[in-house]
Protein backbone atom coordinates (compact mmCIF):
# COMPACT_ATOMS: atom_id res chain seq x y z
CA UNK A 1 0.00 0.00 0.00
CA UNK A 2 1.61 3.43 -0.71
CA UNK A 3 0.53 6.65 0.26
CA UNK A 4 2.04 9.83 -1.09
CA UNK A 5 -1.31 12.13 -1.24
CA UNK A 6 -3.67 14.12 0.69
CA UNK A 7 -6.55 16.21 0.12
CA UNK A 8 -6.54 19.42 2.35
CA UNK A 9 -10.30 20.46 2.21
CA UNK A 10 -10.51 24.53 1.62
CA UNK A 11 -13.55 25.63 -0.28
CA UNK A 12 -15.73 26.75 2.68
CA UNK A 13 -16.07 30.91 2.88
CA UNK A 14 -14.96 30.95 6.13
CA UNK A 15 -18.38 32.73 7.44
CA UNK A 16 -17.48 32.80 10.60
CA UNK A 17 -14.44 34.94 10.08
CA UNK A 18 -16.60 37.67 8.56
CA UNK A 19 -15.68 40.63 7.39
CA UNK A 20 -12.12 39.78 6.58
CA UNK A 21 -12.54 36.65 4.54
CA UNK A 22 -14.37 39.08 2.35
CA UNK A 23 -10.97 39.70 1.10
CA UNK A 24 -8.83 37.27 2.64
CA UNK A 25 -10.02 33.27 2.47
CA UNK A 26 -10.06 31.67 5.93
CA UNK A 27 -6.85 29.48 5.10
CA UNK A 28 -4.49 32.04 4.04
CA UNK A 29 -4.86 34.00 7.56
CA UNK A 30 -1.67 34.24 8.99
CA UNK A 31 -0.85 32.02 12.28
CA UNK A 32 2.02 35.05 13.11
CA UNK A 33 3.31 35.37 9.64
CA UNK A 34 2.56 31.64 8.14
CA UNK A 35 -0.77 30.98 6.81
CA UNK A 36 -2.56 27.96 8.31
CA UNK A 37 -2.39 26.01 4.73
CA UNK A 38 1.06 26.30 4.48
CA UNK A 39 1.51 25.23 8.31
CA UNK A 40 -1.01 22.00 7.14
CA UNK A 41 0.82 21.19 4.30
CA UNK A 42 4.15 21.25 5.75
CA UNK A 43 2.71 18.57 8.26
CA UNK A 44 1.90 16.62 5.38
CA UNK A 45 5.28 16.89 4.11
CA UNK A 46 6.83 16.18 7.05
CA UNK A 47 5.00 13.02 7.02
CA UNK A 48 6.13 11.89 3.73
CA UNK A 49 3.55 13.50 1.44
CA UNK A 50 4.82 13.90 -2.18
CA UNK A 51 1.58 15.46 -3.96
CA UNK A 52 -1.18 17.78 -1.89
CA UNK A 53 -4.44 18.25 -3.46
CA UNK A 54 -6.03 21.23 -2.01
CA UNK A 55 -9.39 21.30 -2.24
CA UNK A 56 -10.79 25.17 -3.24
CA UNK A 57 -13.81 27.16 -4.64
CA UNK A 58 -13.69 29.46 -7.66
CA UNK A 59 -14.15 32.64 -5.96
CA UNK A 60 -11.21 32.27 -3.58
CA UNK A 61 -8.75 33.23 -6.22
CA UNK A 62 -5.93 33.83 -3.38
CA UNK A 63 -5.39 30.46 -3.03
CA UNK A 64 -4.58 29.64 -6.49
CA UNK A 65 -2.39 33.08 -6.43
CA UNK A 66 -0.14 31.74 -2.72
CA UNK A 67 -0.12 28.47 -4.37
CA UNK A 68 1.83 30.47 -7.83
CA UNK A 69 0.42 27.75 -10.35
CA UNK A 70 2.25 27.80 -13.79
CA UNK A 71 -0.44 28.94 -16.59
CA UNK A 72 1.42 26.14 -18.90
CA UNK A 73 0.65 23.40 -16.65
CA UNK A 74 -3.53 24.07 -16.38
CA UNK A 75 -5.53 21.64 -18.13
CA UNK A 76 -9.14 21.22 -17.22
CA UNK A 77 -11.06 17.59 -16.99
CA UNK A 78 -15.37 18.00 -16.76
CA UNK A 79 -16.34 15.00 -14.27
CA UNK A 80 -19.53 13.52 -15.87
CA UNK A 81 -20.41 17.49 -16.15
CA UNK A 82 -21.04 17.43 -12.67
CA UNK A 83 -17.86 19.32 -11.64
CA UNK A 84 -14.99 21.08 -13.75
CA UNK A 85 -11.61 19.84 -12.62
CA UNK A 86 -8.94 22.72 -13.06
CA UNK A 87 -5.49 20.71 -11.99
CA UNK A 88 -3.51 23.77 -11.19
CA UNK A 89 0.50 21.99 -10.68
CA UNK A 90 2.54 23.93 -8.54
CA UNK A 91 6.16 23.51 -6.92
CA UNK A 92 6.61 24.20 -2.87
CA UNK A 93 9.84 21.50 -3.08
CA UNK A 94 11.77 19.84 -5.21
CA UNK A 95 9.95 16.55 -5.11
CA UNK A 96 6.46 17.88 -3.96
CA UNK A 97 3.45 18.29 -6.58
CA UNK A 98 0.78 20.70 -5.60
CA UNK A 99 -2.94 20.37 -7.39
CA UNK A 100 -6.23 22.31 -6.60
CA UNK A 101 -9.47 20.95 -7.52
CA UNK A 102 -13.04 22.34 -7.14
CA UNK A 103 -15.66 21.97 -5.14
CA UNK A 104 -18.56 23.14 -7.32
CA UNK A 105 -21.12 23.59 -4.49
CA UNK A 106 -20.82 23.93 -0.44
CA UNK A 107 -22.13 19.93 0.24
CA UNK A 108 -20.38 18.79 3.18
CA UNK A 109 -16.73 17.69 3.87
CA UNK A 110 -17.86 14.04 2.44
CA UNK A 111 -18.57 16.06 -0.97
CA UNK A 112 -15.12 17.67 -0.76
CA UNK A 113 -13.14 14.84 -0.63
CA UNK A 114 -15.15 13.05 -3.48
CA UNK A 115 -14.60 16.45 -5.60
CA UNK A 116 -10.74 15.33 -5.45
CA UNK A 117 -11.18 11.00 -6.65
CA UNK A 118 -9.33 12.12 -10.15
CA UNK A 119 -6.49 14.22 -8.43
CA UNK A 120 -6.19 10.99 -6.24
CA UNK A 121 -5.80 8.83 -8.68
CA UNK A 122 -7.11 5.35 -6.91
CA UNK A 123 -4.51 5.08 -4.19
CA UNK A 124 -5.15 5.18 -0.32
CA UNK A 125 -4.39 9.15 0.55
CA UNK A 126 -4.80 11.28 3.97
CA UNK A 127 -6.76 14.34 4.77
CA UNK A 128 -6.26 17.06 6.42
CA UNK A 129 -8.46 19.98 7.66
CA UNK A 130 -6.81 23.02 7.64
CA UNK A 131 -8.53 24.43 10.93
CA UNK A 132 -6.60 21.88 12.83
CA UNK A 133 -2.95 22.84 13.68
CA UNK A 134 -0.70 20.18 14.73
CA UNK A 135 2.28 20.34 17.13
CA UNK A 136 4.43 18.27 14.27
CA UNK A 137 4.29 15.59 11.62
CA UNK A 138 4.16 12.72 14.34
CA UNK A 139 0.68 11.91 14.26
CA UNK A 140 0.20 11.82 10.23
CA UNK A 141 3.43 9.49 10.35
CA UNK A 142 1.96 7.11 12.61
CA UNK A 143 -1.47 7.13 11.07
CA UNK A 144 0.30 6.68 7.74
CA UNK A 145 2.19 3.47 9.22
CA UNK A 146 -1.08 2.11 11.06
CA UNK A 147 -3.25 1.99 7.82
CA UNK A 148 0.58 0.56 5.84
CA UNK A 149 0.65 -2.14 8.79
CA UNK A 150 -3.49 -2.93 8.44
CA UNK A 151 -4.30 -1.77 5.22
CA UNK A 152 -7.47 -0.04 6.70
CA UNK A 153 -8.58 3.54 7.27
CA UNK A 154 -7.51 5.53 9.92
CA UNK A 155 -8.27 8.41 12.24
CA UNK A 156 -6.52 10.79 14.40
CA UNK A 157 -8.08 10.83 17.86
CA UNK A 158 -7.80 13.00 21.07
CA UNK A 159 -9.72 13.04 24.75
CA UNK A 160 -11.09 15.99 25.32
CA UNK A 161 -13.78 17.20 27.99
CA UNK A 162 -17.02 15.90 27.74
CA UNK A 163 -18.25 19.59 27.60
CA UNK A 164 -16.81 19.87 24.11
CA UNK A 165 -17.62 16.58 22.10
CA UNK A 166 -20.49 18.71 20.76
CA UNK A 167 -18.32 20.26 18.63
CA UNK A 168 -16.83 17.53 16.69
CA UNK A 169 -17.12 14.05 15.10
CA UNK A 170 -16.91 11.42 17.75
CA UNK A 171 -16.27 8.00 18.50
CA UNK A 172 -16.87 4.64 20.58
CA UNK A 173 -14.23 2.22 20.44
CA UNK A 174 -14.15 -1.35 21.14
CA UNK A 175 -11.13 -0.64 24.04
CA UNK A 176 -9.24 1.35 25.92
CA UNK A 177 -6.50 2.69 24.01
CA UNK A 178 -3.00 1.15 24.76
CA UNK A 179 0.42 2.69 25.61
CA UNK A 180 0.53 3.49 21.30
CA UNK A 181 -2.53 4.89 21.35
CA UNK A 182 -4.13 2.38 18.66
CA UNK A 183 -8.00 1.68 19.40
CA UNK A 184 -10.29 -0.10 17.11
CA UNK A 185 -13.59 2.16 16.18
CA UNK A 186 -16.55 0.82 16.08
CA UNK A 187 -18.99 3.87 16.01
CA UNK A 188 -18.78 7.70 14.99
CA UNK A 189 -21.26 9.95 15.37
CA UNK A 190 -21.52 13.95 14.68
CA UNK A 191 -21.29 16.33 17.05
CA UNK A 192 -23.61 14.30 19.79
CA UNK A 193 -24.91 15.90 22.58
CA UNK A 194 -22.52 15.80 25.22
CA UNK A 195 -25.11 13.33 27.58
CA UNK A 196 -25.43 10.98 24.50
CA UNK A 197 -22.07 11.43 23.40
CA UNK A 198 -20.33 7.58 23.18
CA UNK A 199 -16.94 8.58 24.58
CA UNK A 200 -15.25 12.07 25.29
CA UNK A 201 -13.08 11.04 22.18
CA UNK A 202 -13.61 13.17 18.99
CA UNK A 203 -11.80 13.23 15.63
CA UNK A 204 -9.02 15.75 15.05
CA UNK A 205 -9.56 16.41 11.62
CA UNK A 206 -6.67 14.22 10.85
CA UNK A 207 -7.40 10.92 8.55
CA UNK A 208 -5.93 8.28 7.05
CA UNK A 209 -8.07 6.36 4.29
CA UNK A 210 -8.58 3.71 1.74
CA UNK A 211 -9.97 4.07 -1.77
CA UNK A 212 -13.01 2.66 -0.36
CA UNK A 213 -13.97 5.16 1.37
CA UNK A 214 -14.19 7.26 -1.91
CA UNK A 215 -16.75 4.61 -2.84
CA UNK A 216 -18.79 5.16 0.39
CA UNK A 217 -18.83 8.28 -0.26
CA UNK A 218 -20.71 8.20 -3.92
CA UNK A 219 -23.42 6.12 -2.07
CA UNK A 220 -23.99 8.22 -0.05
CA UNK A 221 -27.56 10.28 0.29
CA UNK A 222 -27.22 13.81 1.77
CA UNK A 223 -28.57 14.43 5.29
CA UNK A 224 -31.21 16.86 6.32
CA UNK A 225 -28.62 19.51 5.63
CA UNK A 226 -28.11 18.65 2.00
CA UNK A 227 -24.80 17.87 2.96
CA UNK A 228 -22.77 14.91 2.52
CA UNK A 229 -20.54 13.86 5.31
CA UNK A 230 -17.18 12.29 5.90
CA UNK A 231 -18.42 10.89 9.34
CA UNK A 232 -21.00 8.93 7.56
CA UNK A 233 -18.87 7.21 5.58
CA UNK A 234 -16.32 6.42 7.98
CA UNK A 235 -19.36 5.00 10.29
CA UNK A 236 -19.75 2.09 7.23
CA UNK A 237 -16.06 1.63 7.92
CA UNK A 238 -16.57 1.60 11.38
CA UNK A 239 -19.60 -1.40 11.16
CA UNK A 240 -17.47 -3.02 8.88
CA UNK A 241 -14.35 -3.63 11.40
CA UNK A 242 -12.11 -1.85 8.95
CA UNK A 243 -11.81 1.73 11.12
CA UNK A 244 -8.68 2.01 13.43
CA UNK A 245 -7.63 5.10 15.31
CA UNK A 246 -5.18 6.29 17.25
CA UNK A 247 -5.66 8.73 20.40
CA UNK A 248 -3.24 11.01 20.35
CA UNK A 249 -2.06 13.76 22.89
CA UNK A 250 -0.16 16.20 20.43
CA UNK A 251 -0.22 19.81 20.81
CA UNK A 252 -3.46 20.74 18.41
CA UNK A 253 -4.84 24.55 18.40
CA UNK A 254 -8.70 24.47 16.48
CA UNK A 255 -8.51 27.64 14.33
CA UNK A 256 -12.07 27.26 13.28
CA UNK A 257 -13.21 30.43 15.11
CA UNK A 258 -11.97 33.58 15.69
CA UNK A 259 -11.06 33.19 19.61
CA UNK A 260 -9.45 29.54 18.34
CA UNK A 261 -7.25 31.38 15.41
CA UNK A 262 -6.30 34.26 18.28
CA UNK A 263 -5.19 31.59 20.57
CA UNK A 264 -3.28 29.81 17.95
CA UNK A 265 -1.42 32.85 16.70
CA UNK A 266 -0.05 33.27 20.69
CA UNK A 267 0.93 30.23 21.24
CA UNK A 268 2.96 30.25 17.89
CA UNK A 269 4.13 33.77 18.48
CA UNK A 270 5.45 32.61 21.93
CA UNK A 271 7.73 29.49 20.63
CA UNK A 272 9.42 31.82 18.43
CA UNK A 273 12.46 32.13 19.56
CA UNK A 274 13.08 36.04 17.37
CA UNK A 275 9.79 37.01 18.88
CA UNK A 276 8.58 34.96 21.72
CA UNK A 277 10.50 36.05 24.72
CA UNK A 278 9.98 40.11 23.88
CA UNK A 279 6.60 39.61 23.22
CA UNK A 280 5.72 37.17 26.45
CA UNK A 281 7.05 40.39 28.23
CA UNK A 282 5.28 42.51 26.35
CA UNK A 283 2.04 40.00 27.69
CA UNK A 284 3.27 40.22 30.98
CA UNK A 285 3.36 43.57 30.78
CA UNK A 286 -0.26 43.79 30.25
CA UNK A 287 -1.80 42.09 33.30
CA UNK A 288 0.90 43.98 36.29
Amino acid sequence: MTFRTAVIPAAGLGTRFLPATKAVPKELMPIFDTPALQLVMDEAIGAGIEHIVVVSNRTKSAIESYLKPSPDVVRRVHDSGRIELAERLARIGTDVQVSVVYQDVPRGLGHAIGCARKAIGGESFAVLLPDELMGDSSLLAAMIALSKKTSESVVGLKRVDRSEVSAYGCVRVAAEPGADGVVQVTDVVEKPNEHEAPSDIILIGRYVLTPQILDDIDALQPGPSGEIQLTDALLIAAQAGHLQGIVSDIERHDTGTPRGWLEAVIEFALKRPDVGPSFEEWLRSRFR
